[in-house]
């Protein structure tokens, strides 16, 4: 692959250092878990703990196939479909806790032995997300970052919006609102108060303020619009997450 992009210089080691960060607490919640635990509802309508544990797992495989694509070029085998997705989450959240467990510990280390691999140069090249929308390697590690914060919170487990990292809560909500105004989201303005940040939208719409954890909890589908206030009934966001701005191609 020989796509190459100029862009803003990123802290790549500082990012990888705040992602291992969320996988190492997630790791801790799930390490005492029983299999009937795994096997309870998650707050994700027809999974259980486990099907979120599979998914974690698989994600971080796919994420490693596209650091290895973006270093040498080619993908360490096929590429794993929709379908061959759902396979295995179907077949893999029927397996003890241990069992999934060591299983997302195993796929998180390669993910991230792969990205301590990684030559600086090729940090840029642009890969493709199974949706279609492209965008540099390093945003791999952004969506890595969001996958386990977010599924932390769906185990239901006590790992809560209030518990998402400051730095993280900064980022999504940076990445979300630039997504929610290229698609003309009707509320004009969002305040995240303890964080110090405010974006403007639209022209027209509600303002809405709150925690920023608040906030991305919201627009996440993940917490509920009475934690936040407005002037206005706020509108329903839509499906989450959305494909970044500014679009890489």
């Amino acid at each position: 692959m020989s796509d190459n992009i100029a862009i803003v210089p990123l802290d790549v080691t500082r990012l990888l250092d705040d992602v291992r960060g969320s996988a190492a607490r997630l790791c801790a919640t799930l390490a005492p878990l029983t299999d009937q635990q795994v096997r309870e509802p998650s707050a994700l309508t027809g999974w259980s703990r486990g099907h979120v544990v599979t998914h974690l797992a698989r994600s971080a495989d796919a994420y490693r196939w596209l650091l290895v694509l973006a270093r040498t070029g080619t993908g360490p085998g096929p590429r794993a479909d929709a379908a061959a997705l759902d396979c295995a989450l179907r077949e893999g959240a029927m397996r003890s806790a241990a069992e999934l467990v060591a299983d997302l510990r195993t796929s998180l280390d390669r993910l991230f032995d792969e990205a301590a691999s990684m030559p600086a140069e090729r940090w840029t090249t642009l890969v493709a997300a199974l949706a279609g929308w492209r965008h540099p390697a390093w945003f791999v590690l952004h969506r890595c970052w969001r996958e386990l914060e977010t599924h932390h919170t769906d185990l239901n487990l006590g790992h809560t919006a209030a518990n998402w990292p400051a730095a993280y809560v900064t980022w999504a909500l940076d990445s979300t609102v630039g997504a929610l105004a290229a698609q003309h989201f009707a509320v004009a303005r969002i305040d995240a108060e303890d964080l110090g940040k405010s974006w403007t939208l639209s022209a027209t719409g509600p303002s809405v303020s709150g925690s920023g954890h608040a906030v991305l909890a919201w627009l996440a589908g993940r917490g509920a619009s009475s934690q936040l206030r407005s002037e206005l009934p706020l509108p329903t966001p839509p499906k989450w997450p959305l494909p970044p701005v500014p679009g890489w191609g």
